[in-house]
């Protein structure tokens, strides 16, 4: 296959909290873009990539530290449009012959920029006023800017808030456009795409379709594909997808280890059975998965009891339909993202029930990972593309490991039934209301504490659950969902009422900063 080359861009990465939101910020303007950590990137990697823009992420380190982050220098040779921000303008200047200081010059978040003089990157933003509102997180400060450079716009604490060499196209800014606090940071990203690096943004989802066939195809050649489904979207547009470049080549397997949601398993098999008609293997496992389980507190042990059970049951799956080269999983982009830090290496904790490094060498099968390059919400688009049902796509996420990270403690059946039935009504009223498509994920948790109640004129020692509503865009950053008194109300009284072993219900309200979004 002759591989199509979209227009790109490269993100390398300092180890900031938000440098995912700088790809996503790429993406929604059409440009494909993709992070790799800072250390991985040189000459060879650069050749090999081909990147028509460049950006540097933020990071915690300070540049003035011994043996703190660098760039290579090949970026800088590479004749190609440059963006620095926050830490990536810092280095960029220290390695191109600035100053970098630390010292009392610091701004933490909302902060206000005033434009020295007109400049393309600038474009539709000040908007007939004399500011524009950023979101700054910085220490130390650029305290002499580099040969070439000149100052675009200034802050009370930070004079060069955003630099250029416009004969280099290289461009710096101490703030963080890519977070939404920076009102019309996502203009300014694509000044820097569209205008400055003369992107023209090519890429869609209908286009990634294509080539990802294709690349299936090449890939598989004339192979058996197994795949994991999980219930959520991610596995079930990989499995469709699969499914339309290899036809009978993949048989799905959905392992129903009894801590799915309510109905799960029914809507699942009726899907790719009667609509897709895919060959589907449904395993009741839950036996086996609830008995590994017991006795079983620590929520990292769940995941990784839950993710070498879902290995085995695969294993033996594929020696019933005669042996598979490949098992086909719903990898996402941020999976591979939070295994890999670009600070401090590969990560032994974050999404650790996905096999993101690959399998167990005893398989001796090939992972196959379609989505391996999207973001949440651009699985959902690819969904849509490929024509699932959009009741299906527009499902809340619901991780491997099921209701085992919904019930802190011990698991037992008991304990899973109560929380199911408790669930299916938090989402039976969510919907009810008109709210389901305004979360981006809503469940509920059955605490490992219980209360003294009074029901009726009985007294009651039973459990207390919480609810967790959240809205987000990316799947990386998330905020609690405003439900109303009323609402909640209903809710609770539902719950006491028909849910036994329930007697108090509690809404969480905290937020989530970027990382995983998950209760454990």
């Amino acid at each position: 296959m002759t591989e199509q080359r979209h227009e790109r861009a490269l993100i390398v990465d300092f180890g900031s909290q938000v440098t995912q939101l700088i790809a996503r910020r790429l993406r929604e303007s059409g440009v494909y873009c993709e992070i790799h950590p800072f250390n991985k990137v040189d000459g060879a990697f650069l050749g090999a990539y081909g990147p028509q823009a460049v950006i540097l992420s933020g990071g915690p380190s300070s540049v003035t530290w011994k043996d703190s982050p660098r760039a290579d220098d090949a970026i800088f040779e590479l004749g190609v449009p440059v963006l620095g921000i926050c830490y990536g303008q810092q280095v960029m200047m220290e390695q191109l012959g600035g100053k970098v200081e630390s010292g009392t010059s610091r701004e933490f978040g909302r902060a206000f920029i005033e434009k020295v003089v007109d400049d393309p990157i600038m474009s539709d933003l000040f908007h007939g006023g004399d500011t524009e509102q950023v979101w700054m997180s910085h220490g130390d400060h650029v305290a002499e800017m580099a040969p070439g450079f000149g100052v675009i716009a200034k802050s009370p604490g930070a004079p060069y808030a955003i630099i250029a060499n416009p004969e280099r196209k290289f461009y710096g800014t101490q703030f963080h456009p890519e977070v939404v606090h920076t009102v019309h940071g996502r203009e300014l990203l694509r000044n820097f795409t569209h205008g400055v690096a003369g992107l023209k943004g090519d890429w869609t989802m209908a286009a990634y379709r294509a080539e990802a066939i294709e690349k299936i195809r090449e890939q598989v050649g004339k192979g058996r594909v197994i795949c994991g489904l999980s219930g959520g979207v991610d596995s079930s547009v990989a499995a469709v997808l699969i499914h339309e470049a290899i036809g009978e080549q993949l048989t799905c397997v959905y392992v129903d280890h009894g801590l799915m949601r309510h109905g799960e398993s029914e809507q699942v098999v009726n899907l790719f059975r009667e609509h897709y008609n895919i060959p589907l293997v449904h395993v009741d496992a839950s036996d086996l998965f609830l008995g590994k389980l017991d006795g079983v507190s620590d929520p990292e042990r769940k995941r990784k009891i839950i993710g070498g059970l879902f290995i085995d049951v695969f294993e033996e799956e594929a020696k019933k339909i005669g042996g598979a080269d490949f098992l086909a999983q719903g990898t996402l982009y941020p999976d591979v993202i939070e295994s890999v830090s670009a600070i401090g290496g590969p990560s032994v904790t974050i999404k650790s029930h996905h096999n993101v490094g690959g399998l167990p060498e005893r398989m001796n099968m090939k992972l196959v990972e379609p989505l391996r390059e999207l973001f949440k919400d651009e699985v959902r688009a690819l969904g849509r593309e490929l024509g699932l049902p959009e009741s299906f796509i527009g499902r809340h996420p619901f991780p491997g490991p099921g209701l085992a990270i919904r019930i802190p403690g011990e698991i037992t059946r008991e304990k899973a039934d109560t929380l199911r039935k408790a669930d299916a009504i938090y989402i039976d009223e969510i919907r009810k209301a008109g709210l389901y498509d305004e979360i981006w994920q809503a469940f509920s948790v059955l605490l490992p504490v219980n209360t003294v109640g009074v029901m009726g004129d009985e007294r009651t020692y039973e459990a207390v659950l919480a609810l967790r509503a959240v809205t987000s865009t990316d799947g990386m950053t998330a905020d609690y969902y405003p439900f109303e008194h009323d609402f909640l109300g209903r809710v609770a009284t539902r719950i006491i009422n028909e849910v036994k072993g329930v007697n108090r219900v509690v809404y969480d309200v905290t937020s989530k900063p970027p990382g995983t979004i998950e209760w454990e």
